[in-house]
């Protein structure tokens, strides 16, 4: 197993290589920054008498390596080509564009990133859910600049996140599909604003952080486990918001971000796209319920070994105020 120490100079080296991408000035830094992010997450992958383990940092560095060659050798080939410039520099541009989509596990090429998702810890799921997607998201809000590529990219990344995920039964693989569905509201806040993509992306990682450490610390991992695992009302009530938070239902604090995508787009009338946007939003909401479902429906036997288990001290408070944040904000702009 990884030492603590470990795991601690690794943590602190992927915090800081994602601000060295974010505060570069030339290619070259944001592509070592990119090396030293990858360099610094594979160690943390680490897990015991375990060969998925080893499988999935392999899969995770040569797909890494690969995007992080074709932008390097985008960047060197740039100054070099001197014939039809503007033309080469927007291919170029839309090369360096595919290389970001390929690193954060955009569709299409989106495959790796479920399947590593299926074989590493919660921990290290909300990690590559949250925080492995700044610095590619960030390059990309720089690179890309034709606005029928966000188009094209945002309307696949939410209809492959919202059908991938109707068939799967492990919740990692549906909240991989599900966190490529949201890449896509994310990519389109960038043909509108560069801070709107920010508030999106805080706002799913506080999500996430919630979702993940429920999940873990009931050790769920298949849809089957949820009503054997979730003893309380109250543990049920807190899945069920946040379920429907992540699905992006309004009054949930997770309908906000989807909020100010879909103003954007209608006052630039996307109509089409918004369309599009949500009703795969609506699809990845079908799953979600599909989840909680049975937890809702049945009232589960409670045998007397289950009580030994259940946490009295343990607060969902929090999760129901960050949730229910949306409506709050309405009341007080309303005062």
């Amino acid at each position: 197993m990884i030492k603590i120490s470990t795991k601690m100079l690794m943590t602190i080296t992927l915090i800081m290589s994602t601000i060295m991408v974010i505060s570069s000035e030339n290619w070259f830094s944001m592509w070592m920054g990119l090396e030293i992010n990858m360099m610094s997450f594979i160690p943390m992958m680490e897990k015991n008498n375990n060969y998925l383990s080893s499988e999935s940092k392999m899969m995770y560095f040569l797909m890494q390596s690969m995007s992080s060659i074709m932008f390097i050798f985008m960047v060197i080939m740039n100054p070099l080509i001197m014939i039809k410039e503007k033309n080469t520099d927007n291919m170029i541009m839309n090369i360096i564009t595919m290389s970001m989509m390929m690193k954060m596990g955009a569709a299409p090429i989106h495959m790796w990133f479920v399947n590593i998702m299926n074989k590493m810890n919660w921990n290290n799921c909300l990690i590559m859910m949250t925080w492995q997607k700044i610095a590619p998201m960030f390059i990309l809000s720089n690179t890309i600049q034709n606005s029928k590529v966000i188009t094209i990219c945002s309307m696949l990344n939410a209809i492959i996140g919202a059908i991938g995920g109707i068939n799967q039964t492990s919740i990692k693989k549906m909240m991989a599909f599900s966190s490529i569905n949201h890449m896509g509201w994310m990519i389109m806040c960038m043909k509108f604003d560069n801070e709107m993509w920010m508030k999106y992306l805080m706002i799913y990682s506080i999500m996430m952080i919630m979702f993940i450490n429920m999940m873990s610390k009931k050790s769920i991992n298949y849809m089957n486990q949820m009503n054997l695992n979730l003893k309380t009302t109250t543990e049920k009530i807190n899945m069920l918001i946040m379920m429907l938070s992540l699905g992006g239902l309004p009054p949930f604090i997770g309908f906000m971000p989807k909020w100010l995508v879909i103003q954007s787009m209608i006052s630039t009338n996307s109509l089409f796209t918004t369309m599009i946007l949500m009703m795969s939003s609506m699809i990845t909401l079908f799953y979600y319920m599909r989840m909680i479902t049975p937890i809702i429906m049945s009232n589960n036997m409670m045998n007397k070994w289950n009580n030994k288990n259940m946490n009295p001290k343990m607060n969902y408070m929090h999760m129901f105020i960050i949730n229910m944040m949306l409506p709050i904000t309405m009341i007080m702009n309303i005062m």
